[in-house]
């Protein structure tokens, strides 16, 4: 359990974890301008200009994997560490969703992934993990950003310092305008995921996740809309072929829901 009081250790630095298809980093450009603007406003450090070049060779024959760069301030300025590893195919675009417990942190975790993570990952199977709350407002779990669908328009926490920007977070708001799905970024109560037609979580690696519970009380996970938003999802991410073949989603209509 982490402290209503949670403060990042920032000693230890913040990191990146990327998505590798077919030996090509997911988002790459995202990634980076995000940890770029962290290491500037944090550490008053630029990201090092051998940065993109090192990801790209590490992810080199990885079929299916990941990259962790992570940025940590030494007594030289800053330490940059790169881990590569591969991943199972069912970790991406997991058919098991997973359940919150909610959990208040003032101020939320913030727009910066912090290395420290203590009590925050994505949990263990058959455990809850944290979703963040700050005075009632839902922000985000502790490791992916959340989306509700109601009435025909999909929901999501904005972007106001206390949650982190994700890219995959930002790649969905992207492609429910292209396909004409009403969003809006604006503050959500925990009542109000009870109430909604979808819930899901949305990440880097695990793509789009079902949320199935809150304390104890069920939620509607993943239906229509957010099945659709994942194939598309999976076919810009170059996982189509591999992943999405029941789907179908080649010929499935544009997401399905006209904006309002």
């Amino acid at each position: 359990m982490i402290a209503s009081g949670w403060k990042p250790d920032r000693n230890q630095g913040i990191f990146e974890t990327l998505l590798v298809v077919a030996g090509e980093p997911v988002e790459l450009e995202a990634h980076l301008s995000r940890l770029a603007r962290s290491l500037e406003v944090l550490y008053s450090q630029e990201l090092p200009t051998r940065a993109e070049d090192e990801l790209r060779h590490a992810a080199e024959g990885i079929p299916l994997g990941r990259l962790r760069i992570a940025a940590v301030p030494a007594e030289d300025g800053l330490r940059v560490d790169l881990l590569a590893e591969g991943v199972e195919s069912e970790a991406v675009f997991p058919e098991r969703g997973v359940r919150l417990r909610t959990h208040p942190i003032g101020g939320g975790l913030g727009a910066h992934k912090w290395v420290h993570r203590t009590g925050i990952d994505r949990p263990a199977a058959g455990e809850s993990g944290a979703l963040i709350v700050d005075e009632g407002e839902v922000l985000e779990a502790g490791w992916a950003n959340i989306f509700a669908f109601r009435g025909g328009t999909l929901f999501t926490p904005p972007l106001d310092g206390r949650l982190l920007p994700g890219t995959t977070r930002a790649a969905l708001l992207e492609m429910a305008a292209a396909g004409g799905v009403e969003a809006h970024a604006r503050s959500l109560a925990s009542n109000e995921l009870h109430a909604a037609d979808e819930v899901f979580l949305t990440g880097s690696i695990r793509g789009i996740e079902a949320a199935l519970e809150l304390d104890g009380e069920p939620l509607a996970g993943c239906g229509p809309l957010s099945n659709r938003l994942a194939a598309v999802l999976r076919q810009r991410w170059g996982l189509a072929s591999e992943l999405d073949a029941p789907q179908s989603a080649a010929a499935a209509p544009i997401l399905g829901q006209p904006a309002r």
